[in-house]
């Protein structure tokens, strides 16, 4: 099976595995920008996984909304493109593709940089860490990016190192349900994939936004499980960017991703 097939498996159906993980792993106690992070700038990468990326990825910035920014995907040019999915060592690599949602985000935080300027900023399911390199390049005073899969967090760094940028915080663990963290911003993209997530999703960042006035982008495409969850009428569509031919062609034809601003309104529960 090639890799375009197993891409649509992770688009499609093992989405629903991936999920369980992000309701599996409960989120811990308060969160703190040193204490908490598995990867830092100063935090050395695993020789042989590091080979393993640089070896099975092509790094690349085009057929994307943001050709600022330079990153290791999956393309028809790697292996595994074309190599049997169960030979790669490692858990789904979701990392290793652009998600259109997260190319909204990071293409809008590139042209309005005062959105994040000088803020803190979550980017939570950071995937590739686009979004939250983005948001360095954009000014932002702290990045923590967030993701559950500790592959995803060595590629962060090896994106970082291609941008020229210090690593940015990494958390390996999944954050939703723990404590609101006190963000200026939380960012996230293309995780409105499974309804029980997104109900952990819509609670907690109604939280975080009732204890702290934070303030919430999300990026998405329009597919179905977003636009059919009770979060839509809470949300306010900020900007709607057409899709590169590439990534429509990666996307089963999705023509456009949106950025969203999440404004729930006082009346919503507020346990």
């Amino acid at each position: 099976m090639a890799f375009h097939g197993w891409k649509w498996l992770l688009l499609l159906g093992r989405q629903n595995s991936l999920a369980k993980v992000w309701r599996s792993r409960r989120g811990g106690p308060s969160l703190c920008w040193k204490r908490c992070c598995h990867w830092s700038a100063g935090k050395s990468l695993d020789p042989e996984v590091r080979a393993f990326l640089e070896e099975n990825t092509e790094v690349t910035n085009s057929g994307h909304l943001t050709p600022e920014i330079r990153l290791r995907l999956l393309s028809p040019r790697c292996r595994f493109w074309r190599e049997k999915p169960d030979l790669w060592p490692y858990g789904d690599p979701f990392w290793a593709i652009y998600w259109p949602g997260g190319q909204a985000l990071s293409r809008y935080i590139l042209d309005n940089p005062r959105v994040v300027k000088g803020r803190s900023v979550l980017d939570l399911g950071s995937g590739c860490g686009a979004t939250a390199i983005a948001a360095v390049m954009s000014g932002a005073s702290q990045v923590l990016a967030n993701d559950i899969d500790p592959i995803a967090g060595m590629a962060m760094i090896l994106n970082c190192q291609l941008n020229h940028l210090n690593p940015f915080p990494i958390i390996i663990k999944n954050i939703i349900n723990s404590e609101a963290g006190n963000w200026d911003l939380i960012v996230l993209g293309d995780m409105f994939y499974d309804e029980q997530l997104a109900d952990g999703l819509h609670h907690w960042l109604q939280k975080c936004i009732r204890i702290h006035q934070t303030e919430v982008l999300i990026g998405d495409p329009g597919r179905h499980q977003f636009l059919s969850h009770s979060i839509r009428s809470q949300l306010h569509k900020v900007i709607e960017y057409s899709l590169p031919e590439y990534t429509r062609q990666e996307n089963n034809g999705l023509t456009s991703s949106i950025v969203w601003s999440y404004q729930p309104s006082n009346s919503l529960d507020k346990s």
